[in-house]
């Protein structure tokens, strides 16, 4: 019997999304459990590189999360006050957050209506004699036009910081993302693989990365486990006052065993994935993101709706509150940072406005989407969306 269902109860509340844990991943850290070392140890090194064999990156960088590599590579670029980075406000507040805990002022630009993109139009209207690194997002999955980035970049001498918290796993053209540049991929537990919290910085310039990793661990010349010697030795030194970033074994053996199924994982979310765009094609209302032209494989990290009221017959909140009434969970990624309170009380640098940011950031709605979910799941996902909006049930397509 499906375990989503029974007949002699309701169905089991279905989640928007679902780590896929197995018994090698609860084998795996079990087994760094009893190794008498938790913390950062030999497995981090591990993990390291096999993302680097994984995306071809020169080094590669873990630590507790996407936010503290973030806050990493923009130390280590030297960003602070009276500097500008430009990012799109439709994004994780994480990121202008510590933009501005740098000193730096985030300069927000717009994002395609239809796959909440950057461009490089967007980004180089928006550079100044003040801007000192971008920052685009690889949403949901899918990758910016790096090209076309990168070239404005090289042009303006400026850093160019992939925000690919949703992205592991994604190809641009031929090249995996973290290849070249530098890049940061997010483990959070709903993420495509999961270290249960977790982040990666990748870049192909060694001292950046060397300054990333000294500055995880108090600025310290060596971590607590040493490639040469169990332990730290009395001589280490501060080189630079740093921070407590560093990832505990346990969490990195999670990392590689999730690894090594991310291929798997893609594959099953592919699949979710066209089904819900055939099967949605004739809801009024309920528009999927669009898939951008340029060649790349996506990576199919979230499954973003819109639901524009005029169409559906509903509202995004009641289009929400209806599905968690049939026991089906849903989320926003993301509000636009622009409509959070401090970032309107405090104003925000965007050039040629935010009409696109703003919205999506009214009607966005992602629903259930993970590899574990059976076809039943999926078919209980879209008889719920059927079923909440009018335009369908009042005599609408079927």
């Amino acid at each position: 019997m499906d375990s989503s269902s029974s007949s002699n109860s309701a169905p089991a509340f279905l989640p928007f999304c679902s780590p896929s844990i197995d018994d090698s991943d609860i084998a795996a850290v079990v087994e760094t459990l009893r190794s008498g070392w938790i913390t950062t140890g030999p497995r981090c090194g591990e993990l390291e590189q096999a993302i680097c064999d994984r995306t071809g990156a020169g080094s590669a960088v873990v630590v507790s999360s996407a936010t503290a590599a973030m806050h990493l590579v923009l130390t280590a670029l030297g960003i602070g006050p009276g500097d500008e980075v430009i990012t799109p406000s439709m994004t994780w507040v994480s990121t202008p957050n510590m933009i501005h805990l740098m000193g730096a002022t985030p300069v927000f630009v717009d994002v395609d209506r239809d796959t909440l993109l950057v461009s490089a139009e967007s980004i180089e209207a928006a550079i100044t004699a003040r801007t000192k690194a971008i920052i685009p997002v690889h949403y949901a999955g899918v990758p910016c036009d790096l090209d076309s980035l990168r070239a404005v970049a090289k042009k303006h001498g400026i850093p160019l910081i992939e925000d690919a918290a949703h992205a592991i796993g994604t190809r641009y053209r031929s090249m995996e993302i973290g290849q070249s540049g530098h890049a940061i991929f997010s483990l959070h537990p709903i993420k495509n693989i999961t270290t249960g919290e977790g982040g990666i910085l990748v870049s192909d310039d060694p001292s950046l990365a060397d300054e990333a990793r000294r500055l995880r661990f108090h600025g310290l010349a060596a971590e607590a486990w040493d490639r040469d010697q169990q332990g730290r030795s009395p001589q280490v030194e501060v080189q630079s006052p740093g921070y407590k970033y560093n990832l505990p074994d346990m969490n990195a053996t999670l990392g590689l065993t999730q690894l090594k199924r991310l291929d798997e994982f893609i594959e099953r979310r592919t699949a979710i994935a066209k089904r819900y765009l055939e099967e949605l094609a004739d809801v009024p209302g309920v528009e999927p993101l669009a898939i951008p032209e340029w060649d790349h494989l996506h990576a199919w990290h979230l499954f973003v709706v819109r639901v524009d009221e005029a169409e559906a017959g509903v509202c995004r909140e009641r289009f929400m509150s209806s599905l968690k009434e049939m026991g089906i969970g849903t989320g926003i990624h993301f509000r636009a940072t622009h409509t959070h309170r401090w970032y309107r009380e405090n104003g925000v640098v965007a050039p040629g406005g935010l009409e696109n940011s703003t919205w999506n950031s009214e009607r966005i709605c992602s629903i259930p989407f993970f590899p574990n979910m059976t076809d039943s799941d999926v078919d209980r996902v879209l008889e719920g969306i059927r079923s909440t909006c009018p335009a369908m049930t009042k005599g609408g397509s079927t």
